[in-house]
């Protein structure tokens, strides 16, 4: 089976709704069946991956640590666009440090995080063969 490009287009706040539970439900069912799958954040969604993420407030369960089983699953490419978080006032400083083993390197860890700039994102996106915006 041909494996396609998959890009989720991550957009929200991780909670509130259920569109980041979601969305990282389905890119780890995808990988499952060795897609090739990214994850893209852009707006709001730049908090799915913020580091310290409390939930103790609003009675949801904080999922936030499954974003360190992506790299288990081959799900290295996460871009997060720069402007989404300059305008929330967040750095690549404020992200959790998501890594996977490179093994033609040795088990190597990488980072997966990238980011890059809006018109980047723009590229990227438009490379895709499907998208899914959540």
């Amino acid at each position: 089976m041909a494996t396609k490009k998959f890009m989720y287009v991550n957009r929200k706040a991780p909670y509130g709704t259920v569109y980041a539970l979601e969305s990282l439900e389905v890119v780890l069912i995808a990988a499952a069946f060795e897609q090739e799958v990214s994850l893209a954040f852009i707006d709001d969604g730049v908090y799915q991956i913020a580091k310290g993420q409390n939930t103790d407030g609003i009675g949801m369960k904080n999922f936030s640590s499954t974003y360190n089983a992506l790299g288990d699953y081959e799900v290295n490419k996460l871009y997060v666009e720069k402007e989404s978080l300059e305008e929330r006032g967040l750095t690549a400083d404020d992200l959790m440090p998501i890594m996977w083993e490179d093994e033609d390197e040795d088990w190597a860890e990488k980072p997966s995080v990238r980011i890059v700039s809006r018109a980047e994102m723009a590229d990227i996106l438009a490379e895709q063969e499907v998208t899914y915006s959540f």
